[in-house]
């Protein structure tokens, strides 16, 4: 499969959180992965949306880069510093399921990678 890559923009709100869910489930389908990973992808973009819409951003930008063996995630920040006790666990649920789990040296962006099948435990 070529790269493919998909964005959604959506208002830094609660109830957004199910659209980038069902999007990032919907893709990791498109990818062939294996329903874990699909649950996975799902659990990762709502992990993400939630950890971005503590940095206060207008709107969330997700950019989706879909491969053979992988899903990224690109989540747009604000410029409020996430400060909530609750951001800790988003941290740890992010660090354990994700590949790749960073943000960008200027702090305007969330970089996860989810890659399909046992890669994560390699």
């Amino acid at each position: 499969m070529d790269e493919k890559n998909v964005t959604l923009s959506v208002p830094s709100e609660a109830g957004f959180a199910r659209s980038v869910r069902m999007m990032a489930s919907t893709l990791a389908v498109c990818c062939d992965m294996s329903v874990e990973d699909v649950e996975d992808v799902r659990m990762v973009a709502e992990e993400g949306f939630v950890y971005s819409c503590a940095t206060a951003p207008e709107r969330v930008d997700v950019s989706f880069s879909l491969s053979e063996d992988a899903m990224t995630m690109d989540f747009t920040l604000g410029e409020q510093e996430p400060s909530d006790d609750s951001i800790d666990l988003v941290e740890v649920l992010l660090s354990a399921v994700c590949d790749v789990f960073s943000v960008s040296e200027d702090g305007r962006s969330l970089h996860l990678v989810k890659r399909a099948g046992d890669a994560h435990d390699q």
